[in-house]
């Protein structure tokens, strides 16, 4: 809802803004990730994938720098761009646990993560539904889940992520603008339809404290309350 004077027009200058946005802090990664994320966009494409733009891919690694990060939860590790994203983030002793259904895009992922420079105990990669996988993990036991996955389980990647995730810890959803069909008062998908949900839960939660970034498709990101 608008209110009165918080009222902002979209104008020309504003989608320069935003593009600038989306373009700044794509060098805070060296040469070598750099070329890795490259490799990571060149298979994402190849398997019909979207990954993350840029910019969300900056506000993942300072938000997992912000929250000093050394547990997090992907869900859908996609061709490994995000994760590269993450692991620069976190601390140096960080592990990502990152789990997708297609285990040849994990392979992908894996060799994306050693050529961008990190550890094979950096991260561990689950092959698997992810609601399958999820409530294996422990309670209370994340700094951060980032969650890229089918949009019609994301209520219930909510409810996981508000179990595995401390107090004080975030969570975040990708893709909430569903390319502008989120705000389209025409007919939506069952998707569109879920995400909306997924918005209105998260924003009327007392458990959670959330904004929403207006980078790449959006970024819905929330802290769990410390109470």
């Amino acid at each position: 809802m608008v209110h009165g004077d918080r009222r902002r027009t979209i104008t020309g200058n504003r989608q320069t803004s935003w593009a600038f946005a989306e373009a700044y802090g794509v060098d805070h990664v060296d040469t070598a990730a750099d070329a890795a994320l490259s490799w990571a966009h060149s298979r994402a494409r190849e398997a019909g994938l979207r990954p993350v733009s840029d910019g969300t891919g900056s506000a993942l690694r300072l938000l997992a720098a912000a929250t000093d990060a050394k547990a997090v939860v992907e869900i859908g590790t996609g061709t490994g761009v995000s994760g590269i994203h993450l692991l620069h983030g976190m601390r140096p002793d960080g592990v990502l646990t990152t789990v997708d259904v297609e285990p040849e895009r994990q392979q992908f992922a894996r060799q994306a993560f050693r050529a961008a420079g990190f550890a094979g105990n950096r991260a561990r990669l689950i092959a698997g539904h992810s609601l399958d996988v999820l409530p294996r993990l422990a309670d209370g036991a994340y700094d951060l889940v980032f969650c890229d996955a089918d949009l019609q389980e994301t209520l219930e990647y909510l409810a996981e992520s508000l179990r595995l995730l401390r107090a004080g810890g975030l969570v975040c959803f990708e893709g909430v603008f569903a390319d502008g069909r989120t705000v389209d008062s025409a007919a939506q998908t069952a998707d569109v339809l879920r995400v909306r949900e997924l918005l209105r839960t998260v924003r009327d939660s007392e458990e959670l404290l959330p904004t929403l970034l207006p980078v790449g498709d959006g970024l819905l990101c929330a802290i769990k309350r410390t109470r």
